[in-house]
């Protein structure tokens, strides 16, 4: 009798195990299908934060570029005014006249250099959001290889939670709606 019960027992547990190893395998493969999508948008996200950084930087040197010229178009007047104060008046408007541009495109170069910067920070609040997601689904995935090694239910039910977490932070993310955490960033930056 006790080697039948032990039998019948084996049988429950190997289905239980196989039960629990299935439902591993099916949270395995969701998760990392859902992480694969979300780390292909990510480095999409992560180009265009790239290209908007290097608008940004080319604008803010055009700037600087324009703010030197104006500044020796300034110097150079001051110097004819000082050295001649009979200067032609003709030469006096033209640079008068170029300071004056110079002026009026440093403002509409620094509104483009200011843009792309805005652009770039609003790229980025996604991409932490995604670097997120991409951590709780690697550990949810290494939760749930322990979870089937020790065949613990507890653990797995959590390992979902996580997974389910992540999956949820990523969608919001593809939609992007900010559920963007600034203390889980500073911990993963």
């Amino acid at each position: 009798m006790a080697e039948i019960n032990d039998a019948v027992m084996d049988q429950v547990d190997h289905a239980e195990r196989n039960k629990i190893n299935s439902l591993v395998a099916v949270m395995v493969a969701i998760t990392a299908t859902f992480m694969a999508l979300c780390n292909v948008k990510d480095g999409n996200i992560v180009q265009a934060m790239s290209q908007a950084q290097a608008n940004a930087l080319n604008s803010w040197n055009y700037f600087e570029a324009k703010s030197t010229k104006q500044a020796i178009a300034e110097n150079s007047l001051q110097m004819l005014k000082l050295q001649n104060p009979d200067t032609n008046a003709v030469i006096i408007k033209n640079f008068e006249a170029n300071i004056t541009r110079y002026e009026k495109e440093k403002t509409e170069i620094k509104a483009d250099a200011e843009n792309y910067q805005k652009q770039y920070n609003d790229i980025n609040l996604f991409d932490d959001q995604f670097d997120m997601t991409d951590a709780m689904l690697t550990i949810s995935i290494a939760m749930l290889g322990v979870a089937s090694l020790t065949q613990k239910k507890w653990l797995f039910y959590f390992a979902s939670a996580v997974s389910f977490s992540g999956i949820v932070l990523g969608l919001a993310a593809f939609m992007k709606i900010s559920l963007h955490s600034d203390f889980v960033s500073k911990i993963l930056g």
